[in-house]
């Protein structure tokens, strides 16, 4: 089961790293892993994804809650947060097959980020499923690339973290 972990941790050097060592020790794979500063450039945010049972994600929430840097951390609610990636694809283009391209492109309502003679790019944010539903939809076509960045999420409403 995936469970999404949201850190607010103290941004200074070495915290990522003994984060993920916690994880690494245990041996639990990180499915993803974003970071970034918050409004307050003394805090970071670090989304984790993890794929695991309950009682190993409680163990390691709690060892997480014991470090020092470590300001908040909460286990979001996959049926109550917003959860949002951002994907890059470059896929193979011709001028046969560049009109289907533009409507799969409007229809998931990505942004054409590069188009040239033989290659077409897309920027889309959006949930990890559409993400994978437009991979989908492109793969026909021959992917030449794709990146996304790890996912970050939020909670709905007012509630924070």
């Amino acid at each position: 089961m995936k469970h999404t972990i949201s850190i607010l941790v103290e941004n200074h050097a070495g915290v990522l790293s003994r984060i993920s060592g916690l994880f690494s020790r245990r041996s639990f794979n990180i499915d993803s892993l974003a970071v970034g500063v918050t409004d307050d450039p003394t805090v970071s945010r670090i989304t984790i994804i993890v794929n695991g049972d309950d009682y190993t994600v409680e163990q390691v929430t709690k060892q997480l809650n014991k470090m020092v840097d470590v300001i908040k951390l909460k286990q979001l609610d996959s049926s109550n947060d917003i959860c949002r990636e951002l994907m890059l694809i470059k896929v193979r283009c011709n001028a046969k097959n560049r009109s289907d391209l533009i409507d799969i492109a409007q229809l998931m309502e990505a942004k054409i980020s590069d188009l040239s003679t033989n290659s077409f790019t897309l920027e889309i944010s959006d949930t990890p499923q559409r993400l994978a539903l437009l991979e989908e939809m492109l793969r026909p076509y021959g992917i030449l690339e794709e990146v996304r960045t790890g996912a970050i999420a939020l909670q709905h409403g007012t509630e924070v973290l």
